[in-house]
């Protein structure tokens, strides 16, 4: 016998899972499917707002998943920014901790990614310059939390709107996978740097070399990006992690001494010191029709060295996003306290400070620049 739906709850098959939701919640179509969840779109028929339903693949399934699930429900409950994702609503069929399993994260629908929508068109300049404003804007009030930029994880609506995704939770996935895709094409080089030495030894350790890296990795991430819509194709293309190295140094030649003195792996010193020696390229000559205001930005964010690499706020008051600015929308980070998702402890607990936030959470309305679509 099945068992019996929650009141005000309806139980809907997507793809072989039952998906239970408020009745509120109509018209779900699967969007998208990863290795940790399920993505339906459905309406909000109290608002009439389009939204995005995650449903998370078997959150209680071990110590780990549990401390991924609420890792993630709390990220996004602290996320309150136009450019950065956030929570509407989150829900549980489950009426009791006991029998707590599944739940439910209800965000804006966005309808596109950075990656889809590359393939789809050539983006114009103002285009571009107004996405990698707001990527900028994004990072400045999220460096409280470590971020993992690729075109995949920034989504994007109907009116060029964008917010950034799965902050800090792909990097921590890609880890626990041991692979890597096409992510490697936005990583900075002192991350593939530092895996040399982790990978060959215990990889649970290297979320210690991932997390304590500076915030610079990001905006390494932006620099390829924006080459990326800017010349309509992918600026490193590395086909494992030593040829991406080689493609990066190809463009900022090879490390000084003083970079290499920097990094903790010896695997990564000797490797860096065997390398012939390539001078760094003009960026204008590589990019010689685009716009000398763009080459300036790309310059500034793709140099080898993370401590000379400039910062999203500084990156913001460049000449170049000129005429996007509101400075009153460029808001700093609030400060998010990462102390109890770091921690150790037994699956029962994890469940039992998720139930607890699902049932602290007061849903957002969103406003009508989050019903764009």
């Amino acid at each position: 016998m099945s068992k019996r739906v929650r009141p005000g709850y309806y139980r809907q098959d997507v793809n072989k899972t039952s998906w239970e939701v408020p009745e509120r919640y109509r018209e779900l179509k699967q969007v998208g499917t990863g290795a940790y969840g399920t993505v339906c779109s459905a309406v909000d028929s109290r608002t009439g707002t389009k939204v995005a339903i995650k449903k998370l693949y078997r959150p209680f399934q071990s110590e780990l998943f549990a401390k991924r699930a609420y890792r993630e429900l709390r990220l996004l409950k602290h996320m309150k920014h136009e450019n950065v994702i956030g929570l509407f609503d989150v829900f549980t069929a489950d009426l009791s901790l006991d029998r707590f399993h599944d739940f439910y994260l209800v965000m804006p629908f966005m309808g596109t990614d950075l990656g889809k929508l590359m393939k789809l068109q050539r983006l114009s300049e103002e285009k571009i310059q107004y996405l990698v404003y707001q990527m900028l804007k994004g990072l400045k009030v999220e460096h409280s939390t470590l971020i993992d930029l690729k075109p995949g994880n920034l989504a994007i609506n109907q009116d060029c709107e964008l917010k950034i995704l799965d902050f800090g939770l792909a990097r921590q996935a890609d880890i626990e996978m041991t692979g890597y895709v096409v992510t490697r094409w936005y990583r900075a080089p002192e991350v593939i740097l530092s895996w040399m030495h982790y990978t060959q030894t215990d990889c649970n350790n290297t979320s210690e070399v991932l997390f304590s890296a500076s915030f610079s990795v990001d905006i390494w991430s932006v620099g390829c990006i924006m080459a990326e819509m800017l010349q309509g194709k992918p600026l490193f293309k590395g086909s494992d992690h030593l040829n991406q190295l080689t493609e990066i140094m190809k463009l900022t030649g090879t490390p000084t001494q003083e970079f290499a003195s920097k990094l903790e792996s010896d695997d990564a010193k000797g490797y860096i010191k065997s390398l012939p020696k390539v001078e760094k390229k003009d960026l204008q000559n590589v990019f010689p029709t685009t716009n000398p205001q763009a080459v300036s930005v790309l310059e500034r964010m793709l140099l080898l060295d993370p401590e000379s690499r400039v910062t999203a706020a500084e990156a913001l008051t460049m000449p170049y996003f000129s005429e996007f600015r509101e400075l009153e929308e460029e808001t700093a980070a609030q400060p998010y306290d990462h102390s109890s998702d770091n921690t150790d402890q037994p699956l029962d607990l994890w469940k039992r400070h998720t139930f607890t936030e699902i049932l602290t959470f007061k849903p957002v309305v969103p406003d009508s620049k989050e019903t764009a679509l």
